[in-house]
């Protein structure tokens, strides 16, 4: 069920629990729709981050914030406002989930060097700058290049031609 709530839709479950439908799993479904609801909106974090997780590490603060907000709804007058502060906090605790999740697959700094680095130590014979990147396809050409250059200053590579096929050869 949806009410509106100044210029902003709101699911209130409030109905949902007090006419409390199934023997078992009311929570379980009011969630769901939920879930739902915040795809149908654009929320998209449900689909990395277990909401359904959240709400079970909260659980004391998820119970009293239907509570509030289902109280006197028998006589029409209940308050949307605690169920949806708490339904923020739900979200903001999965965003904030979500960039750490995503910070820790983020590469270290100097690790795409790296990774160009054994490509070209592994290579053997002579090969060209496509298939260093095809070995390190989230790098950069530039940043391809300006390892190859390191490694030919430091005398550990050799340009084999010029130009746009040049090929490139590994020293010792």
């Amino acid at each position: 069920m949806i009410f509106k709530f100044k210029y902003l839709e709101c699911p209130l479950y409030a109905p949902f629990f007090c006419i409390h439908p199934f023997r078992d799993g009311n929570g379980c479904i009011s969630r769901l729709l939920t879930l739902l609801f915040s795809y149908h909106h654009g929320h998209e974090g449900g689909r990395y981050i277990s909401l359904e997780r959240i709400v079970e590490q909260t659980k004391e603060d998820y119970y009293e914030a239907l509570k509030a907000s289902s109280s006197s709804w028998h006589e029409g007058i209940h308050d949307i406002i605690p169920w949806f502060t708490y339904l923020l906090s739900v979200w903001r605790k999965a965003c904030r989930e979500f960039e750490d999740r995503t910070e820790r697959q983020r590469p270290q700094r100097g690790s795409k060097t790296e990774m160009v680095e054994y490509a070209l130590s592994n290579m053997i014979g002579p090969f060209g700058i496509a298939d260093v990147e095809r070995l390190c396809s989230n790098v950069s050409r530039d940043t391809i290049r300006i390892v190859m250059n390191r490694w030919r200053e430091q005398d550990k590579l050799e340009m084999l031609g010029k130009g746009r096929d040049a090929k490139w050869q590994r020293k010792g």
